[in-house]
């Protein structure tokens, strides 16, 4: 995989990989920038939810769950003094649908953890990464009916 990063002028970059995309890249007004695109650690942490998203959602559906509406949400802490890094992170997977198998989604989880994230290996390897889970019944997050919550360690 090839990436590379464009400096557009001041603090503004844009960034393309193989795939042909193009992402704008920024920084706050602090120190230079002008606002105008993602932070480069919060791509990170957005490869992390993407990456364990599409691994989860693809395993539910090959399990036959009927998911209605899916978000996955990462918390990151960053280290106070530079460089800055990420210190730990809590992955949230928030999952609405009909009947929602709860055994299917840890175990969705689970192997996107295990086995097929690379994001989530790589960084699970420098930080902790903790894993919660939220299962609604109904259509969409924002108006299912929590059913279940738990969490992985």
């Amino acid at each position: 995989m090839n990436a590379e990063v464009q400096w557009k002028g001041r603090m503004t970059f844009t960034g393309a990989a193989d795939s042909g995309f193009e992402v704008p890249l920024g920084s706050s007004p602090e120190v230079g920038g002008d606002n105008d695109g993602f932070r480069p650690m919060e791509l990170m942490a957005l490869s992390l939810a993407g990456c364990t998203a599409m691994d989860v959602i693809s395993i539910l559906g090959k399990k036959r769950q009927e998911i209605s509406d899916f978000q996955v949400k990462v918390n990151t802490e960053r280290s106070e003094t530079h460089p800055k890094v990420f210190t730990n992170a809590v992955i949230e997977y928030h999952v609405a649908g009909k009947d929602i198998s709860e055994k299917a989604v840890t175990r969705a989880m689970e192997l996107s953890a295990d086995t097929y994230c690379p994001a989530q290996a790589m960084l699970g390897k420098v930080m902790p990464l903790k894993i919660k889970y939220f299962i609604y019944e109904g259509e969409t997050l924002d108006s299912a009916k929590l059913a279940i919550e738990g969490k992985i360690q």
